[in-house]
């Protein structure tokens, strides 16, 4: 669970995950995004349907090879859940309405944009997720949010810390950051570290606490803003997962990991690399 990077079917010629289990041994995946169909019924990007459609056939086929999905509500673009729910209780059975037909082991909430942006939206979204933990023990929560160079905001861990609610992977996307011509692997250990220090701080763990409670989700080859992240970068942020034990390790996306020629897309990462080069570093994290 640990290991379970983003697969998207809503573009980038989604691949199999049969063929990147048996490239890579990667048995878990992040299905992305849940969104709002206009109001707080929770669908598949606000238009596919939650049961029954390409993403239930997904589940279906990783469950068939041994593994299993975490369900992402939010992203960047499109009408966010927990903007459109009008409270708590609601945004929490939206949210139990998708972790109820899959049968979820984990959530993903990926709060981006105006929804982290808005105070309201975040506690919204605090409060609604300590009602889920609450309705389902052992259910892991990971909730994934931007980060500058040197860390993140922290109000929204600050607000969970506040609220009770412990989060099992406070993670950080270590990219579009103004990261351009430098080293991407060493800003997003640095990035890492600035993450340990406020939820350290929020929560009063130790250290090790801290790092287990963390993640990190990068983005593999030519980011949004131009950056460039290797396969050796990945290399690097492996091992900064296994000295630390990261509560989560992923990325954005397998459907890029894959080579083309020109700057990345929706289908291919940018940079030189084999098929699946990048899901097979973080492959070998244990934890």
């Amino acid at each position: 669970m640990a290991v379970a990077p983003y697969l998207y079917n809503g573009w980038g010629s989604p691949p199999s995950p049969t063929t990147v289990t048996n490239a890579t041994g990667v048995k878990w995946y992040t299905l992305a995004f849940v969104l709002s169909n206009g109001y707080c019924n929770p669908q598949w990007d606000g238009s596919r349907p939650l049961t029954g459609g390409v993403d239930q056939q997904t589940v279906n086929t990783v469950r068939g090879n041994g593994g299993d999905v975490i369900a992402s509500f939010g992203g960047w673009s499109g009408n966010k859940l927990e903007s459109s729910c009008s409270g708590s209780g609601e945004l929490a059975a939206a949210y139990q309405k998708v972790i109820d037909a899959y049968g979820l082991k984990a959530v993903d909430i990926d709060i981006e944009a105006a929804a982290y942006d808005t105070p309201a939206v975040q506690q919204r979204t605090v409060d609604a997720l300590k009602a889920v933990k609450a309705a389902n023990p052992g259910i892991k929560v990971y909730v994934t949010f931007g980060t500058g160079q040197n860390g993140p905001d922290t109000s929204l861990i600050d607000r969970a810390a506040a609220a009770g609610l412990t989060v099992d992977g406070w993670t950080v996307m270590p990219f579009n950051f103004g990261g351009n011509g430098q080293n991407m692997g060493t800003l997003t250990t640095r990035a890492a570290e600035g993450l340990k220090a406020a939820v350290k701080s929020a929560y009063g763990y130790s250290d090790d606490q801290a790092y287990r409670h963390m993640g990190i989700s990068s983005m593999n080859g030519v980011t949004d803003v131009g950056e460039t992240i290797t396969v050796a970068d990945f290399r690097t942020i492996l091992a900064y997962a296994q000295q630390h034990h990261l509560a989560r390790l992923t990325f954005w996306s397998v459907n890029r990991d894959r080579p083309c020629s020109g700057g990345g897309a929706d289908t291919c990462s940018g940079v030189g690399q084999q098929p699946w080069d990048f899901t097979r570093v973080l492959a070998q994290y244990r934890g």
